[in-house]
Parts: structure tokens; C-alpha cells; sequence
């Protein structure tokens, strides 16, 4: 009896000791069976696969990605027939322009031309802002017309930088399609002062004065049925007289601005479109009737003026 008490005690001891050597990992001093069966468990644990080095993109490929964009979308700009279509484009302008400046901003460029892409990713943020105030000239009338709204482009400082950025990267050996467009110059054309833009028959025998006060040239019209009979140009700070107007109730119109352009009858820019609320009637009877208007609000001033769409202002 007391033999198998110890034989159950033995085997016991022995169990735990097996128990133990799996959990840790490790065989015995002892060399037993057990401890032998526990080192192939070890050997089981997977090898970690080393992450390959990633292979950084050419330069080269993502510089034209970047730019070949802003190069269509800047070659759609002389192409424009009307303010609304320039609007547009130049949109597209500044959009491409500002993606252009966020990707070269991530790209991995070769230390060669470093510099010159840290100058390329601020003027191609500075052409997007260029862009956005140009189309903020047109919604405002700031620029009257499609050449003066290219001139203002073609003066942008963000457009000159992107050139000079892009002719350092070719130097380096990273050449692109960029080009810039061909834009005109602003200009500041006026007529002398008096000048008819618009003669009638003139075979009446009223008059029409004009006293220009503003800061601004002006070609001001005597209109019948929303069309200009008479129109005159009426340098700033300078007065005008029409003789020999016809017998009739006009309406009395009037723009300002600068640059006038003769072809298309107008200023193109910081452009004004105004008419005097009041018609004015012309009747010769024993003497002939003589109008005269002020450009610029006077205390003892009796005519109101309100502003006119462009698109619905006659043309002088």
C-alpha cells in the first residue's frame, strides 16, 4: 500500500515537469523524452518577410503631369470670343494652376532642382490667384472687354514665374510642353476731348451741355426708343457742347471709364453704365431749348441717374 502512494506521488511530479517544459519552450536538464519534443515546437515560428524599399517615381513623368494642364488650359485663352467664355476658361486656369502647385509640392524632385520647383509651386499658386482676380474684374466691370482681361493676365507675375521656373527645370534636364500665350498689352486709348462718337442730323437748334467734374472720361447720349442719336466724348474735368439738336424727348445716357476703344464703342476699362432718370425735352418755339448736365453730384443737383445693365445700354 504505502509503495503505490509513492508511485502516484512520482508520476505526479513527473506530469507537472512536462507541463512545464511545454509552456516555457525549453527541454530539461534531465535529457527526458518530454524535454526533446519541445524544441521542434520552436522552430515552427514563421521567418518576417523584410518590406522592399519602395522605387520612387521619375521625376521627369510627374513634372509634365503636373503642368501639361495649365498648359491647355492657358492655350484656350486667346481663343475666347466673349468675356463670358474667357470667365470660363481662366477658371479652368486657376484650377489647374493650384493642382499643379499641391502635387510638385509632394513630389520626391531631385536635389538639382530643388529650388526651382519650390520657385515653380509658388508662382503656380500665385498664377491661380491671378486667375480668380481677373474673373473677379469682369463680374465687376473692372475690365470691360476680352483684351483688356488678357492684358491683365498676360501682367501677371505668377504667369512670368511659372515661365522662368519651367526654363531653369529645362536647363536641368526636365523639359515640358509649357508655353506661355501670346497676350496683348493694356492700353490707354482716348478721343480729344468734344468728339462726336454718335452724329444724328443735328438740324435742330437746341443744345446739350455736358460738365464732366469726375475722375473718369465719359461719352454721354441723347437716345430715342433706347437708341443713341447724338453721343459725345467728354474728357475728365473738361466740358462739351452738341449743337443743332432736333426737336424731341430723350433719354440721357452715359458711360465711364478708361481706354476707350473705337471699334467697339466703348471703354474697356473700369466701365460705368448710367442714365439720367429724367427725359429731356428739346422744343423750338420762339427761342430753342438748351439742357445742360453735370457728371458729378452737385448740392443743388435736380437729376437723379441709375445704373444700367451693360447689356442693356445702347451703344453710342
Amino acid at each position: 500500500m504505502g509503495s503505490e502512494r509513492f508511485i502516484g506521488r512520482a508520476g505526479l511530479a513527473a506530469g507537472t515537469a512536462l507541463v512545464l517544459a511545454a509552456c516555457s519552450g525549453g527541454g530539461s536538464t534531465g535529457g527526458s523524452s518530454s524535454a526533446g519534443s519541445a524544441g521542434p515546437a520552436v522552430s515552427t515560428v514563421p521567418t518576417a518577410t523584410p518590406t522592399p524599399t519602395p522605387t520612387r517615381p521619375p521625376y521627369g513623368p510627374v513634372l509634365s503631369t503636373s503642368i501639361d494642364p495649365v498648359t491647355t488650359a492657358l492655350a484656350q485663352v486667346t481663343a475666347a470670343k466673349s468675356l463670358t467664355d474667357l470667365d470660363a476658361v481662366l477658371g479652368t486656369v486657376g484650377t489647374s494652376a493650384q493642382a499643379a502647385a499641391k502635387a510638385l509640392s509632394k513630389a520626391d524632385e531631385p536635389a538639382t532642382v530643388s529650388t526651382a520647383q519650390t520657385e515653380l509651386v509658388t508662382a503656380l499658386t500665385s498664377l491661380a490667384t491671378d486667375a480668380t482676380k481677373v474673373r473677379s474684374d469682369i463680374k465687376f466691370h473692372e475690365v470691360c472687354a476680352v483684351g483688356s482681361a488678357e492684358a491683365e493676365l498676360g501682367a501677371s507675375q505668377g504667369l512670368a514665374g511659372v515661365s522662368a521656373a519651367l526654363t531653369k527645370m529645362t536647363a536641368a534636364g526636365y523639359p515640358t510642353t509649357f508655353a506661355a500665350p501670346q497676350l496683348p498689352a493694356q492700353q490707354s486709348r482716348s478721343l480729344e476731348n468734344g468728339t462726336m462718337v454718335r452724329t444724328g442730323k443735328l438740324r435742330g437748334e437746341g443744345e446739350f451741355k455736358v460738365d464732366n467734374g469726375g475722375s473718369a472720361d465719359a461719352v454721354v447720349s441723347l437716345a430715342l426708343n433706347g437708341k443713341a442719336v447724338h453721343s459725345v466724348y467728354v474728357a475728365k474735368g473738361k466740358s462739351a457742347t452738341v449743337e443743332g439738336v432736333e426737336d424731341g424727348t430723350y433719354e440721357v445716357y452715359f458711360s465711364g471709364g478708361s481706354d476707350w476703344d473705337s471699334d467697339a464703342k466703348g471703354f474697356t476699362l473700369d466701365c460705368r453704365f448710367s442714365k439720367f432718370e429724367d427725359t429731356m425735352a428739346f422744343e423750338t418755339g420762339r427761342t430753342a431749348t438748351t439742357w445742360t448736365v453735370t457728371l458729378q453730384p452737385v448740392a443743388d443737383g435736380n437729376a437723379k441717374t441709375n445704373d444700367v445693365d451693360p447689356n442693356a445700354f445702347p451703344q453710342p
